[in-house]
């Protein structure tokens, strides 16, 4: 690889040579890249840490904690540099070359210094593309309600949401508010009038912002973490009073979601927040991210709660253990399970029973050899197209 200079664009600023390792990172389709003193350049590829000088001449196996921060040093502003300074840890994003971003997190360690770079796709992927039941793009169109988008880091989440809100901009007349921390996904106004805010930038806090929000004429807003309490509690009162409120929190299922948002709230809270929760949730997106079988890369798999009358129910009698049950009677819906999900997956040779296994709540149903034969539990989704990720997961939170 030829290290040259090239442009980064967040702001006004020399050009870098990290800006070109970090276009042949994004080339070769990593996900993040690791820059630490002491250590090898490393990305994380198809899932896996891999060293870039496999990859290329010229990367080096061992950068000193000067080589760090002069690579880094270039690509940041005075403000950025001071936040460093001050807290010995910085968030900032930059863009590449070819108009994919970076979110950059800055920070110490007991070697020196320390970057790792999130890659943040230019190009929005579509629902189809990424294996979305279609029964999405009808609930993400309704006027008001909670969806929470939901997952462990790195699952995909903020590319799930930004197809949700790009398949919105393109099929509605609305007002859409972000606030992101940072801002991933670059929406342009399509049919939708669209306001990105960044916390630290644009905003003090999640929590200012949605309050804010609130008295800005919005249609739909996404809060792309729900981080405490009171943007937990907000969010739910903006979803009550007439907004669609997009979120996402770090769950591994539709039961275990509702649990933790009622758990965010003290014991005599909860009863109250139970009722207001029934009414406003509308679905739940939970993703996991696995390994393909077929070829290399990586591919979601999907577990939909759509919110009906008996879920309400369950959520206001503090029967959430009965949640998965709905799911699995419900496909007729357009609900489906995590299990059924990864069941097409096998069945299609995307994805290998052993590593369905470690995600599936009746591993027991993924024996090492699979037959041909279609599952009746995995028949609702066969009409859903179920394609890579690979143009999309690059941004996920």
């Amino acid at each position: 690889m030829n290290v040259e200079t090239s442009q980064a664009s967040c702001e006004p600023m020399a050009t870098s040579p990290l800006i070109n390792i970090l276009d042949f990172a994004c080339e070769l389709g990593a996900s993040d890249i690791h820059l630490c003193s002491g250590a090898p350049l490393m990305m994380r590829l198809h899932g896996e840490l891999v060293r870039m000088s496999d990859f290329a001449d010229g990367l080096g196996d061992n950068y000193s904690p000067a080589d760090v921060y002069n690579l880094i040093d270039r690509v940041m502003s005075d403000e950025q540099r001071r936040a460093f300074v001050q807290s010995t840890e910085a968030d900032f994003s930059i863009n590449l070359t070819g108009g994919d971003r970076v979110r950059v997190n800055l920070f110490r360690n007991i070697y020196g210094v320390g970057a790792v770079f999130r890659i943040i796709p230019s190009k929005i992927p579509e629902l189809e593309s990424l294996g979305i039941p279609a029964v999405m793009k009808q609930v993400i169109m309704k006027s008001k309600g909670l969806i929470l988008v939901t997952g462990p880091t790195g699952s995909g989440k903020s590319t799930t949401l930004a197809a949700l809100i790009d398949f919105v901009n393109r099929n509605a007349a609305k007002h859409i508010i972000t606030i992101e921390d940072p801002v991933e996904f670059v929406h342009t106004p399509k049919k939708c009038l669209i306001n990105q805010r960044e916390v630290g930038k644009s905003a003090s806090t999640f929590m200012d912002a949605l309050r804010g929000a609130l008295r800005e004429d919005p249609d739909v807003i996404l809060v792309g973490e729900m981080r405490d309490l009171e943007t937990v509690s907000m969010a739910i009162t903006a979803a009550e009073t007439g907004h669609l409120v997009f979120g996402t929190l770090h769950t591994m299922s539709a039961a275990k979601t509702v649990d933790r948002v009622i758990g965010e709230f003290p014991a005599d809270r909860q009863n109250q927040v139970r009722m207001q929760l029934a009414e406003s949730l509308t679905a739940v997106i939970s993703q996991i991210l696995l390994p393909r079988a077929d070829r290399p890369g990586r591919i979601a798999a999907f577990e939909i709660l759509i919110s009906t009358q008996a879920v309400h129910n369950l959520i206001r009698e503090n029967k959430t253990y009965q949640i998965s049950t709905v799911i699995q009677t419900g496909t007729h819906l357009g609900m489906v399970g995590m299990d059924q999900y990864l069941m097409m997956l096998v069945n299609s040779g995307i994805v290998a029973p052993t590593e369905a296994r470690k995600f599936a709540t009746e591993p027991k149903m993924f024996p090492d050899r699979q037959t041909a034969t279609k599952t009746t539990a995995a028949a609702p989704l066969d009409s859903h197209k179920v394609t890579t990720l690979e143009q999309g997961l690059k941004g996920e939170s």
